[in-house]
C-alpha cells in the first residue's frame, strides 16, 4: 500500500479520464434537453424495456445519455476500490464514497425526471448535481497530482486583504446561477433570471480572482487558478451572448436548429468547467494560505 504522501501515475491519470467522460456526460445531458428528447424514451431504467433500443432520433440522444452515464458510474466504482486500496488519506476515502453515492443519485433522478414526466425541480437537480459531481471528479484528479502530494508553498494571509473566506464566494455565486440556468432550460423561470444573475457572478469571479492576482501572485498555484478562472469565466459570458442570441434568431424553427444547440450545450459545459475551476481554486487558498498576519503589500510582492 502507497504511504500518505507518495504519487500514484495510475490512479491520478484514471481521476483524470473520469473527470473527462464526466464532462461528456454533462454535454450528453445538455444535447438530450437542447434537442427537446428528453422523453424520447418513456420508461426506465431499460429503454423500450430493452437493454439496447435502437439508436434513432431523439432515442439515440437520450439512450447515448444513459449508456454515458453507466460507463461514467462504473468508473466511479473502479475509482472508489483503487484509491481504497492505494491511498491512505481517510478523507480521500470519504471523497471517493461521496463521489459514488452522488453519481447513485444522479442516476436516480435522472430516472425520475422520465417517470415524472420531467418535472422541473427534478430536472434542475438532477441538471445541477451533474454539474457538482464533475466538480468532485476534478478534485479527486487535484487531490491524486504529483503537486498536491508534493505539498503546498504556503503564504501568510494578507489582514488587509483576506482571502479564505472570499474564495468561496464564486463557488457559491456560480452554483447559483447554474441552478438558475438549469430551471430557465427546463422552463420553470424566464431567462431575465439568469441573465441578471451573470454580470453579478462574474463580478464576484472577476473580484476574487483579481485579489489572487493583485496580493498572492508569488503563489504559482494560486496565480494559475486565479488566471484559468477568468479566461472561463470570459468564455462563458460570451458563449452565453451567443445562446440567447441564436435562441432568438431561431424562436421560430419548428425544430431546434444545430448553431443554437451548438452554443447551448457550449454554455452549459463551459458552466461546468467554470464552477469546477472556482472549486479547485478555493482549495488551493485554503491549502496554500498560512496564518493570517499583519503585513505590507510590498512585503508580499518581495
Amino acid at each position: 500500500m502507497a504511504t500518505e504522501n507518495s504519487f500514484n501515475r495510475g490512479l491520478h491519470r484514471w481521476s483524470i479520464l473520469l473527470a473527462f467522460c464526466t464532462l461528456l456526460l454533462v454535454v450528453a445531458g445538455a444535447l438530450v434537453t437542447s434537442k427537446d428528447a428528453g422523453l424520447s424514451v418513456p420508461d426506465w431504467p431499460l429503454s423500450y424495456g430493452k437493454l439496447m433500443p435502437k439508436m434513432e432520433g431523439g432515442i439515440f440522444y437520450e439512450h447515448g445519455h444513459r449508456m454515458i452515464a453507466t460507463t461514467v458510474g462504473m468508473f466511479t466504482i473502479v475509482s472508489l476500490i483503487w484509491i481504497f486500496r492505494t491511498d491512505r488519506r481517510n478523507w480521500m476515502r470519504k471523497l471517493a464514497v461521496a463521489a459514488l453515492l452522488a453519481v447513485i443519485l444522479q442516476g436516480v433522478l435522472g430516472g425520475m425526471t422520465v417517470l415524472y414526466l420531467l418535472p422541473w425541480w427534478i430536472s434542475s437537480s438532477h441538471a445541477t448535481l451533474a454539474q457538482l459531481f464533475f466538480s468532485t471528479t476534478v478534485a479527486i484528479a487535484l487531490f491524486t497530482s504529483k503537486g498536491w502530494l508534493g505539498g503546498p508553498a504556503i503564504v501568510p494571509e494578507d489582514a488587509e486583504n483576506p482571502l479564505r473566506g472570499l474564495s468561496l464566494a464564486a463557488p457559491i455565486c456560480l452554483l447559483g446561477q447554474l441552478f438558475l440556468g438549469a430551471a430557465v432550460r427546463h422552463k420553470a423561470i424566464g431567462a431575465i433570471y439568469h441573465i441578471c444573475g451573470a454580470p453579478l457572478v462574474t463580478a464576484v469571479v472577476l473580484w476574487v480572482s483579481m485579489r489572487i492576482l493583485l496580493h498572492y501572485a508569488r503563489n504559482r498555484e494560486l496565480r494559475t487558478s486565479a488566471i484559468l478562472l477568468i479566461s472561463v469565466t470570459l468564455c462563458q459570458v460570451f458563449l452565453g451572448i451567443a445562446a440567447y442570441m441564436t435562441r432568438i434568431a431561431y424562436a421560430d424553427a419548428i425544430q431546434p436548429m444545430p448553431l443554437m444547440v451548438t452554443f447551448t450545450v457550449l454554455h452549459v459545459a463551459t458552466g461546468a468547467l467554470t464552477l469546477a475551476t472556482s472549486i479547485a481554486m478555493a482549495i488551493l487558498v485554503r491549502r496554500n494560505l498560512g496564518e493570517r498576519v499583519e503585513m505590507p503589500e510590498s512585503a508580499l510582492e518581495a
